[in-house]
């Protein structure tokens, strides 16, 4: 027999706290006003509350009678009345509607709207055409495998970002309840499934571009010709080897210019570097100290001539860096992509990248120099600029120096 009267309950809705009608079921009343039927049954040690509705809506004899029934179904059935209200709710959403809410919900911390459009892409092309419709209770690490596995092994970066947004929505749903499983996603293990990728090339690996202002900052401590060069390198996103063979009559300080002739590209076609004031800054210091007999920018200290690969990656060593001179090239690619809103077919043409499809080579026709310039400053200014307020790690000194 229950300790309320349908009176005392109707009245106590006026009054915020808790009553007790006997056997774990509760009329709760918040401060607000807000009132709920709520029973309280323990299993084989574990205690846990069952929300029956709005008491506004529902009476007090059908309260005790949903409270025996969710008694009834946890004490002698034995059945998970939790799991089961996840499932119901995994079944509602779908792995599309999970991805959008936890894209909108991330909306503030997108550095750029444009990676921020390019994360739900990627999900668009190679996950929702399988995993879109699928309720996100449904989604075992099999689906997660069929998805991907063709782009896994076309693309093998690609689809290591895909399979980690993937999980990412699963462990977004896990923690709203929308899958049943007490796990979340990453303990699927959805990669023991798919065959193993290519190895990464180790001996071009790239520096990330959040990195690059602290170590450009770290070079500034001492003077050497490999320095100056590892600078300029990574200032115009040039080859080693465009740097090292440069010389003066390529370099119009006025225009802010750096003609390399055909002879001295990769694709043997004359390219256009405009130079931003940091990598002005580099040839300034570079003339001050400029060796007599050689037309080299960036001589070797000792001979003369021109300085070899080796020079800049040996920079690279004493400082500790395991990346490779190339790779700088790659990092200013990525801070193009995730970090501003410059057309990719002008970041290409920075890099000297020869288009391979002939129709849009037609459309790329000229070398796009005043966009490219507002992009290399652009990027010279994120160098020094964070740079300034960049936490500085010394470059190691070599014995005897």
């Amino acid at each position: 027999m229950g300790k309320l009267t349908a009176n005392e309950a109707k009245a106590a809705l006026a009054s915020p706290g808790s009553y007790q009608d006997g056997d774990g079921l509760f009329l709760k009343v918040s401060k607000g006003k807000g009132a709920s039927w709520v029973v309280r049954v323990q299993h084989e040690g574990k205690r846990r509350d069952y929300y029956l509705g709005s008491a506004r809506l529902v009476t007090l004899a059908e309260a005790r009678a949903k409270a025996a029934e969710h008694r009834k179904a946890v004490r002698i059935e034995g059945r998970d009345l939790t799991a089961e209200k996840r499932r119901e709710k995994a079944a509602a959403v779908t792995f599309r509607e999970a991805a959008k809410a936890l894209h909108e919900a991330h909306k503030a911390k997108w550095h750029q709207p444009k990676h921020a459009a390019q994360w739900l892409a990627t999900l668009e092309t190679y996950a929702f055409p399988s995993l879109g419709e699928r309720p996100v209770g449904e989604i075992e690490a099999r689906h997660i495998i069929a998805a991907i596995a063709k782009v896994w092994s076309d693309k093998p970066e690609t689809g290591r970002r895909v399979r980690q947004r993937i999980c990412a929505v699963l462990d977004y749903a896990h923690a709203h309840g929308w899958r049943a499983s007490e796990a979340p996603a990453r303990s699927l293990q959805a990669g023991k499934g798919l065959p193993r990728q290519p190895a990464r090339d180790t001996h071009r690996l790239a520096m990330s571009y959040a990195d690059i202002p602290a170590f450009l900052q770290s070079m500034r401590a001492r003077f050497s010709f490999g320095r100056l060069a590892l600078q300029f390198t990574i200032l115009t996103a040039a080859r080693s080897g465009e740097v090292r063979g440069a010389v003066w009559d390529e370099i119009d300080m006025d225009s802010r210019l750096w003609t390399i002739p055909g002879r001295r590209m990769k694709a043997r076609r004359e390219h256009v570097v405009p130079l931003s004031a940091p990598a002005l800054a580099v040839l300034e210091k570079a003339k001050a100290m400029q060796l007599a007999g050689t037309e080299l920018v960036f001589p070797g200290m000792q001979s003369g001539k021109q300085m070899s690969d080796m020079t800049l990656l040996k920079v690279l060593r004493d400082a500790g860096e395991p990346h490779h001179v190339h790779g700088f090239r790659s990092s200013f690619r990525d801070w193009v992509s995730e970090e501003t809103n410059f057309p990719g077919d002008v970041a290409e043409a920075a890099l000297a990248h020869l288009v391979a499809n002939k129709v849009e080579a037609a459309y790329r026709r000229g070398n796009l120099l005043e966009k490219r310039r507002k992009m290399m400053d652009a990027w010279g200014a994120y160098c020094d600029g964070a740079a300034k307020g960049a936490k500085v790690v010394p470059l190691r000194k070599r014995a005897g120096q």
